[in-house]
């Protein structure tokens, strides 16, 4: 007979998740010129471009990541964007480098979702099915079960703060069929590292509303962690494998490594693990479309710092003043235990 303290497996149980960015896995407007990601998809194995991180996506339940670009085999038209916008699409088969990476779920709400139109939307769909993918949309919250315990995912729009009432509304939904609410928004300004006054407000109107987690994209640039009434949020993963740039001016991501606990139905603990990783290799100028995890300890605890708001820029020292550091991100509570060198938090959760 075991103890009162044995619990059986669908008892006691984890759900290890790992969350990356933007993953755009073609070259603008199908280009393949030398060296570009599109050359590499024709003249490598798919098992290539996320080889030096599989083994952490391969050993987990879930690996989530938003493809940011279209998949199809047609000679589409391109939607207009107006002036100076970019179109991303690739063969149908390049959904095989998700799958042989171990990448599990895709979003595709992003600016490049419908690039091609509809029917590029359509075979994009068509293709992440063929290869096994799950996915999830602006339209589509999507459910990941493990031993009767269910998430949500929910794949949202954050461009401005008139979009935050849909989301919440989500939400609201999502709980009733749902045990924890993970919302994974693209949106917000490019090309910066700290979130706008407006996308704050947002995301904290977003855990108000329920959410569990709350991850971003789509400003290219890592932006750090909040911890907001106990929920954590990151304003921003990044890029991650992402063929729209020969070379990377930030080159720094990472993978948001989370593992909940669970016991007779219910959250006991949530740990988070925040793994910098390069987006491409370090030591080349040329992209090489192949994230890596970052090992050098100088250049790791600068990610870390950055995201716990200690440092300016997650890739270099600087006091440039004209970035804005907000050093109030991070409070710690009871149940809340932070490692800022190594980039761990844990909470416990009561009943």
């Amino acid at each position: 007979m075991y103890p009162p303290s044995a619990k059986t497996h669908t008892d006691c149980f984890t759900i290890d998740l790992s969350i990356v960015g933007d993953c755009l896995l073609a070259t603008e407007d199908s280009k393949d010129s030398s060296y570009s990601f599109s050359w590499y998809a024709k003249n490598k194995n798919p098992e290539y471009f996320f080889k030096k991180v599989s083994h952490i996506f391969q050993n987990d339940d879930f690996t989530i990541a938003n493809l940011e670009n279209v998949l199809t085999d047609r000679p589409l038209k391109k939607r207009y964007k107006g002036e100076g916008a970019f179109w991303f699409k690739a063969p149908s088969n390049n959904a095989n480098i998700l799958n042989k990476g171990y990448i599990d779920v895709v979003s595709v709400t992003n600016n490049h979702t419908y690039d091609y139109g509809n029917e590029g939307y359509s075979d994009t769909i068509k293709a992440l099915n063929k290869a096994g993918l799950l996915w999830g949309s602006e339209d589509k919250t999507l459910y990941l079960t493990k031993n009767d315990y269910t998430i949500a995912f929910i794949p949202a729009s954050l461009y401005s703060s008139s979009q935050t009432k849909r989301i919440v509304e989500r939400i609201k939904s999502a709980s009733a069929k749902s045990d924890y609410q993970i919302v994974y928004f693209h949106g917000g300004k490019e090309a910066v590292y700290q979130p706008e006054a407006w996308k704050i407000n947002a995301c904290h109107q977003l855990v108000d509303a329920g959410a569990d987690l709350v991850i971003g994209n789509h400003p290219h640039r890592l932006q750090p962690l909040e911890i907001y009434k106990g929920v954590n949020i990151i304003y921003s993963l990044g890029n991650f494998c992402f063929g729209g740039n020969n070379h990377m001016i930030s080159n720094r991501t990472i993978i948001y490594k989370i593992i909940l606990r669970i016991e007779d139905g219910k959250l006991l603990q949530e740990e988070t693990r925040l793994i910098p990783c390069y987006v491409q290799d370090n030591s080349k100028y040329q992209n090489n479309w192949q994230p890596d995890i970052i090992t050098n300890e100088e250049e790791r605890k600068l990610v870390i710092d950055f995201l716990f708001g200690k440092a300016s820029l997650p890739h270099t020292k600087t006091n440039n003043p004209d970035i804005i550091k907000i050093n109030n991100y991070v409070k710690n509570s009871d149940n809340i235990e932070i490692d800022e060198n190594s980039g761990y938090i844990l909470k416990y959760y009561t009943f």
